[in-house]
């Protein structure tokens, strides 16, 4: 089953257009470290500049996972337990895949009188590093193609990416159908129909195959001229398109996550550099830190900008690849 996608109107806009031009993010917090703070003003510093002297629209895309990647938590176990029915989840769990679970989970919240609007405010209070945010819309100021790559389902996804306000962020939402049906009812379905017949590999869940979908996406780019994927995620779904990216491309798994385990055992199958990030503020720094770089390797004005006055600023916030024994 393939999921027709949304393209956002004004991927070429100015960067003010795009809902993010200062290069000062600090206005989250007081009590963070000087040196983290150093760190950020120099990466939003590049960031102010590619920003000024660019004169091409960047060729990066950036696919995202959702769950335990842009927000903290799994958004399945986080409804489930928000609204009270674990036990019966944990009762049903060894007896069907995932995604049917979840789909059976609905009907039984909606007959227990749970309505779409309770789903709703459940999903709207679901936790969220603060720095995420404000990285997903520096990516996309920048001229960043974003993209979701999930299997959790689109009505999570796109409630809660409308809540915070980057929904517009991101041209693409990749993941299982989610939509609410005539009896008021939440309807969650699986992205393949492995019912009909099997996506054939053998390391993803029978709904899903993220490195099928990374394949459709790359003969795309190819198609469009776009150059470079940042992938970023944390479970061992993530696994398999990390095996698809090119020597390019930049992997950023989180570090003590299944990925990051999988990644560790396998890192000669890998051809894509390797980037860790931690938790929401790693991930903006790393985020920024790769974009800000391939965006100045590739454009000669940035670059006769970098080479003179800014020159040492730039190398500073640099990122290093990361070599996994």
């Amino acid at each position: 089953m393939s999921l027709p996608t949304t393209e956002v109107v004004g991927r070429h806009a100015s960067p003010e257009s795009r809902g993010w031009c200062s290069p000062n993010p600090l206005i989250h917090g007081g009590h963070e470290s000087n040196s983290i703070l150093n760190s950020r003003k120099r990466i939003f510093l590049v960031i102010f500049i590619l920003q000024m002297y660019s004169t091409t629209m960047s060729g990066i895309v950036v696919i995202f996972d959702f769950d335990k990647t842009i927000i903290d938590i799994d958004s399945d176990n986080w409804v489930v337990d928000e609204l009270g029915a674990t036990d019966l989840f944990n009762q049903l769990l060894p007896t069907m895949p995932w995604n049917s679970l979840m789909d059976k989970m609905m009907e039984e919240l909606h007959l227990q009188g749970r309505s779409i609007e309770d789903i709703e405010d459940v999903l709207k209070r679901t936790p969220i590093h603060p720095r995420v945010v404000p990285a997903i819309k520096a990516a996309y100021a920048l001229g960043c193609d974003l993209r979701v790559l999930s299997d959790a389902n689109l009505f999570y996804i796109e409630t809660i990416l409308k809540h915070l306000g980057i929904r517009e962020c991101f041209s693409e939402i990749n993941t299982n159908p989610g939509f609410v049906d005539d009896e008021r009812k939440l309807r969650i379905l699986p992205y393949h129909d492995f019912h009909t017949f099997s996506h054939g590999c053998n390391i993803c869940p029978p709904n899903m195959c993220k490195g099928k979908i990374v394949e459709r996406i790359q003969a795309t780019l190819a198609k469009e001229g776009k150059k470079r994927i940042i992938y970023l995620g944390d479970g061992v779904g993530d696994f398999c398109p990390s095996l698809r990216l090119g020597e390019n491309d930049c992997m950023m798994p989180r570090k003590d996550f299944p990925v990051w385990d999988l990644i560790c055992k396998n890192r000669q199958l890998l051809k894509a550099d390797v980037h860790e990030w931690i938790d929401g503020e790693d991930l903006e720094r790393v985020l920024l830190q790769l974009i800000t770089t391939m965006i100045s390797m590739e454009d000669e004005i940035v670059n006769q900008v970098f080479d003179c006055k800014f020159e040492t600023i730039a190398h500073e916030v640099l990122p290093k690849p990361l070599y996994v024994p």
